[in-house]
Order: structure tokens, then C-alpha cells, then sequence
């Protein structure tokens, strides 16, 4: 199928690793609307790359009857996204930070457990992705024309119940997003997102995790909540909408 034939609009979100985007891509994923609620580690930089995603989604998952939206998150700055050269006029962006110390201990938390020696493992490793990724985001949204909508990241934890009505209506959703959500076939395999028991409970658990025993050189922490800061800042500044703590 070619990009020109492809119905189905996109829903991107742009984050960072360990900012609530599994349990994101798990809510609006399990909308009727909405097919995809995983990371895909793809690049969409031109018409090509929507052939590529439609292909990969429907190897793993079958599309919902009378839906409207394919939905991928970017976490990265390997993948980027320029949607003004995707030659498709419904692309909605959504785009999330999550406040750095807690970020930072979670990324090191996750990449400690696996087998293998991993970069992220170490505090300023992780720090310095943290870093590097809000300023790819604020530098995206300072160049980009397309609008988007801003939340912080938090907010699907703390507050769905202000949050999801305004993705709802950002999204022009014809029913409203739920706080409970499907568990699918892809749900906590690895690069698909979060691996804990928690993705798989289909609802929001509000607990928030204690990842107090990783300790972040002060300087490292210094330099990530002040990207955060500033970049949080430009990004909320250009948005279309926004919804923040």
C-alpha cells in the first residue's frame, strides 16, 4: 500500500525513555480509533517511512475496523520526525517531558536489571541522554510549523482525569480516552516499551516508585534540571495546547 492509499492519519508522540509513554501509547492504543500503542523504532522523514510503519504494525497486530489513526512514540534522537515531508495533511503530535531526578533514576533503575553491561546503567550516561533528548525536542519544536500539543508527563499518573479529556479533544476522538486500558500482544516484551508487571495491569497505578537508592552526581542532575527547565519552557511557549502540573 503507498503513502498516497494509506487512511489512516498519525498520532506521534515525542518524549523520553521513562516518561509514562508505554502507559500513553496503552490508553490511546485501546481507543477504537486508534491502532498502535508501542515504540517502533522507526524514522519518519519522508512518504516511504508511513509504508514502513503500516507494514511493521500489521505484522505484529491486525487494524481495527472503521478506525482512523496509526500511533508511534519517538524517544529517541536516532529517529526523528519531519512531518512536513510526509505528504500527509492529518498528523497530530503530541509531545511529553517528565522532570528529570525521578527520570534519570528510572532509566538507570531499568538498565541495571539487564544481563548484559548497559550505557544507561550509569547515572551520567543517562543523565546526559536526558539531557541531549529534551534539547532535540525543544530544538524540533522551535523549527517545526505543524503544531502540537504539550502535557507534562506526570499528568497521566497523577491527574488522567484532567488530562485524557484534553487529549480526547485534541485528538477530535469521537468517544472519550479511558483511564483502563487493553493489554496486547506486543504489551512488555523487550524494545516495546515497559517490561515491569505494572503495563500489564490495564489501568493507571498511581503508585509512584522510589528510585531514591541511585544517587546522581550533583553536577549531571544540575545540567539535566536545567535543560528541563528551559526547554520545558520554549516547548510550552510554542505549543498549541498545553496541559502541565
Amino acid at each position: 500500500m503507498s503513502a498516497s492509499t494509506d487512511p489512516y492519519a498519525r498520532i506521534f508522540l515525542l518524549s523520553h525513555m521513562r516518561a509514562y509513554t508505554s502507559l500513553a501509547g496503552h490508553i490511546l492504543g485501546s481507543h477504537p480509533q486508534i491502532n498502535g500503542y508501542y515504540e517502533m523504532h522507526l524514522g519518519y522523514e519522508e512518504p516511504a517511512a508511513l509504508d514502513r510503519q503500516l507494514a511493521a504494525f500489521r505484522h505484529d497486530e491486525v487494524l481495527k475496523p472503521g478506525s482512523r489513526y496509526l500511533f508511534d512514540k519517538l524517544l529517541h534522537n536516532d529517529y526523528a520526525l519531519k512531518p512536513e515531508r510526509l505528504g500527509l495533511a492529518d498528523i497530530k503530535i503530541l509531545l511529553a517531558l517528565a522532570e528529570p531526578a525521578h527520570t534519570i533514576r528510572s532509566i538507570v533503575h531499568l538498565f541495571r536489571q539487564k544481563p548484559d553491561p548497559d550505557l544507561y546503567a550509569s547515572p551520567v550516561a543517562a543523565a546526559n541522554y536526558y539531557v541531549e533528548r529534551v534539547r532535540a525536542l525543544a530544538e524540533f519544536c522551535r523549527t517545526t510549523d505543524w503544531p502540537y500539543s504539550y502535557f507534562d508527563a506526570e499528568l497521566l499518573q497523577r491527574a488522567p482525569e484532567q488530562l485524557l479529556p484534553r487529549l480526547t479533544g485534541w485528538l477530535a476522538l469521537d468517544s472519550p480516552l479511558s483511564e483502563r486500558y487493553e493489554v496486547f500482544s506486543q504489551t512488555g516484551k523487550p524494545r516495546r516499551g515497559d517490561t515491569s508487571v505494572r503495563v500489564r495491569s490495564g489501568s493507571i497505578d498511581q503508585t509512584r516508585t522510589d528510585y531514591s537508592h541511585v544517587v546522581i552526581p550533583e553536577e549531571a542532575l544540575s545540567l539535566a534540571q536545567t535543560a528541563y527547565r528551559e526547554c520545558r519552557a520554549r516547548i510550552i511557549a510554542r505549543a498549541a495546547d498545553s496541559a502541565t502540573l
